[in-house]
């Protein structure tokens, strides 16, 4: 859309009530669920999904992020702030709480999907499957949860704009590159919608696929990352980075802030605490993955500050060691609530790890081979993951306008597959159709949106200038 067509989001006032969640009949055809979808238009508008407008009661941003504070290890928390500091992107990364809270209040048509839960275009990326095979989806399910559809689209869309803006690009290609996310998501949830069960279970975005949308003067490069990806483990190209003889042993490096041995770490009592915690992860596990975990012994465990919204939860990297000295990292990530259970409901999994793992495997057409959950002794719970295998993230911040355009296309076509892979979304078809309407509005949206992410990461510029928000600024 160009710049002069755009119009006003409509007034929130303007926006209907949510309704009940909606519900198929038992044993209707697609045609009918088709057509039910489509009669939620009446109620909701399309073009309902425009509207952004601060409300009157909002809580106070900052209010929310600290919130949280309490949770984290104090030493760690002006490093979040810090990163959530560089620009309103970076702050929108880490704000995931906020943006539920807002979307809570924002039209639905109460068809629920196993949501992602923090979907911005950052947590989109290529990464190996079990077999070894190249795929492009979502990577980060933290605050995964079953939620409206219309969640994930809004926190994607608006990324989009944050993103162009971060990189320079005009609000004009922002909005078209919203549109364009949009667009995608619709005609690929339609798609989906009417293909069978099986068929969804297995689809994927590959690395072909990929590769047939990128323009051929940067083929070369994206084949280049993908090969070197594709030719060893992540835990090989980790290890000359994170490791190596400290102390005459093999150990992880200490690197602080960043990466460095907690006192608990350095107790006697460690390594039987360690051997408990592994004992437990492994039980989540297949039988065939414990024998393949059997065959590394742990080495070295250390914390490791990662992402943005992240920064301040207990993140472990433990280093094991085949006999043949072959290294693997494991990740051990705390698990809390998530974001989106005050506004969706709480969790029906007791355990919070074993809630991002459900999610996971839900969405994603294939997953990590170490994927499992843990309780610590303290009683924090966790996810266990490798801490990279074969990931390609998407260097966003080189992006021009043709491949912050085709990069919205991928993420749209990447979210409607794992929406349509965790619920029936004929309905969503049915209601989102064949025509441009939602797509405009999710445009609209996303710019007032991203306003007010710059308004908000003005008021935590603000919070730090006056010392109510401790911020530290990495090198």
């Amino acid at each position: 859309m160009r710049k002069a067509d755009r119009k006003h989001p409509a007034d929130p006032a303007d926006a209907v009530p949510v309704p009940p969640a909606a519900t198929q009949a038992h044993g209707a055809s697609i045609a009918e669920r088709l057509e039910a979808g489509k009669a939620l238009r009446t109620t909701i508008p399309r073009s309902s999904h425009a509207a952004w407008k601060r409300p009157s009661d909002r809580k106070d941003p900052i209010a929310l992020l600290q919130e949280s504070d309490a949770e984290r290890l104090a030493d760690l928390v002006p490093i979040r702030y810090g990163r959530m500091l560089q620009s309103p992107f970076a702050f929108y990364r880490g704000a995931a709480a906020v943006m539920a809270a807002d979307l809570a209040t924002l039209p639905a048509t109460g068809h629920r999907v196993q949501a992602c839960g923090d979907c911005h275009l950052m947590n989109f990326g290529g990464f190996a499957t079990p077999e070894r095979n190249i795929l492009f989806d979502i990577n980060d399910f933290d605050e995964t949860l079953p939620a409206p559809w219309e969640w994930d689209v809004k926190r994607l869309v608006a990324s989009f704009v944050l993103a162009a803006r971060s990189n320079g690009l005009s609000d004009g290609l922002g909005e078209e590159a919203a549109v364009a996310c949009a667009r995608s998501y619709r005609k690929r949830l339609r798609e989906y919608a009417q293909m069978h069960p099986l068929d969804v279970w297995y689809a994927r975005v590959t690395a072909q696929d990929v590769m047939a949308m990128v323009p051929p003067a940067i083929q070369d490069r994206i084949e280049a990352r993908i090969a070197k990806a594709s030719a060893g483990s992540g835990s090989e190209f980790d290890f000359p980075k994170l490791a190596g003889v400290v102390g005459g042993r093999t150990a992880i490096r200490d690197t602080p802030p960043l990466i460095f041995h907690p006192e608990a770490a350095r107790t006697k009592d460690f390594e039987q605490v360690l051997d408990a915690v592994f004992a437990a992860y492994r039980a989540t596990l297949g039988e065939e993955r414990r024998v393949l975990l059997d065959r590394y012994r742990v080495v070295d465990a250390a914390i490791k500050v990662v992402g943005v919204g992240s920064v301040g939860r207990r993140c472990w990297i433990v280093l094991m060691m085949s006999a043949t000295n072959d290294p693997l990292f494991l990740q051990f990530k705390e698990a809390v609530a998530s974001t989106l259970e005050p506004f969706a409901g709480p969790s029906h999994h007791a355990h919070h790890g074993q809630r991002v793992v459900i999610g996971q495997r839900l969405t994603q057409p294939a997953s990590d081979l170490f994927l499992g959950w843990v309780t610590a002794p303290n009683g924090r719970q966790f996810y266990v993951r490798q801490l990279r295998d074969a990931k390609i993230k998407p260097l966003v911040e080189t992006f021009d306008d043709e491949l912050m355009l085709l990069y919205a296309r991928l993420c749209g076509w990447t979210l409607a597959r794992a929406h349509a892979k965790s619920a029936d979304v004929t309905g969503i078809a049915g209601y989102l159709g064949s025509g441009t309407q939602f797509d405009e509005a999710m445009g609209r949206f996303a710019l007032a949106y991203a306003d007010q992410a710059g308004r908000d990461h003005a008021a935590l510029k603000a919070a730090v200038r006056k010392g109510t928000v401790q911020a530290h600024t990495e090198a």
